[in-house]
């Protein structure tokens, strides 16, 4: 265990919250263990720790970040994405193989999209790297698919409407639950900008679209 991360996991287990634990266990469905610190402490916790953290380079921030993960309280991967997440900009088009592996440890909705934040703002600061996210697309690990659907969440008029689309076609026949929902949820958050592109893109896919893709892309239309 790494100094800081010592200091996170003295920080966490001073405020650590048994009865708490097992109703933040319940509803993951049990798969994970829990300190049981919701989010507003935790940050409060650790925050502090994670702005005054200086990683020396990419591979010393993902290996904290690894560290974290290999707890085995849940809150410990938040902590990791909270460190992610705070010293995006150390982070390269080169680390986003290391964060897709990440993704697969422990994958579950939570982790897997505050990992689609991080790679996304790599992905926005240099839109060669999306290339890598064409490539997750037509991954074997549906989380990795949920990423890649995902990763231009809040880009606005930076969105590349062209690849959005082709991503949802793509998709659009699994029928996995989490890759509908992300579907429709890319598609909305880019109609907040452009709706009248999703109106037509709607259109056009019909029932090629699960319900609950058209259904969540169309809410705010």
């Amino acid at each position: 265990m790494t100094s800081f991360q010592n200091h996170i996991h003295s920080a966490m287990q001073a405020i650590a919250n048994d009865a708490a634990a097992i109703a933040m266990r319940a509803y993951q469905r049990d798969q994970f263990e829990f300190l049981g610190v919701a989010a507003p402490a935790r940050r409060a916790a650790t925050m502090p720790l994670i702005k005054s953290f200086k990683p020396a380079s990419a591979e010393s921030l993902l290996a904290e970040a690894q560290g974290l993960w290999d707890f085995p309280q849940r809150e410990y991967q938040y902590i990791a994405v909270d460190l992610l997440a705070r010293h995006v900009k150390a982070l390269t088009g080169a680390d986003i193989p290391a964060l897709l592996r990440l993704a697969q440890q422990k994958s579950w909705w939570d982790t897997v999209d505050g990992l689609v934040k991080v790679i996304g703002a790599i992905a926005k600061a240099d839109k060669t790297q999306q290339s890598q996210m064409d490539a997750a697309l037509l991954h074997p690990d549906f989380w990795i698919r949920r990423i890649a659907m995902l990763h231009q969440l809040g880009w606005k008029g930076g969105t590349d409407l062209i690849r959005l689309q082709h991503y949802a076609r793509q998709l659009a026949p699994e029928g996995e639950f989490f890759i509908r929902k992300a579907i429709g949820w890319a598609l909305r958050e880019y109609a907040w900008h452009d709706p009248a592109a999703i109106r037509a893109f709607l259109l056009e896919m019909g029932d090629q679209l699960s319900p609950l893709s058209r259904r969540e892309a169309a809410k705010h239309l």
